[in-house]
């Protein structure tokens, strides 16, 4: 059976609880807080992105213009 509990705790007593533990569970600690922030970073900046009038064919139609005007600087 499990207990949940719930506590308070102050960003300092938190900080002093991390500062105890040895350094290689803090550098893991660490990375797996920078990857939630990433995580939380990069589906803002998909969601600020999205867009009803992007589809398929666009993307088509822009890849094969940018390619034309590549394969055109190639040739000179």
């Amino acid at each position: 059976m499990k207990t949940a509990l719930q506590i308070d705790l102050t960003f300092e007593q938190i900080l002093s609880i991390v500062r105890q533990l040895p350094k290689q569970q803090q550098i893991k600690l660490s990375k797996e807080l920078e990857k939630e922030a990433i995580d939380s970073k990069l589906t803002r900046l998909l969601k600020s992105f999205k867009t009803k009038d992007l589809d398929l064919k666009t993307i088509t139609e822009e890849v094969e213009i940018v390619r034309q005007q590549i394969y055109d600087k190639g040739k000179r």
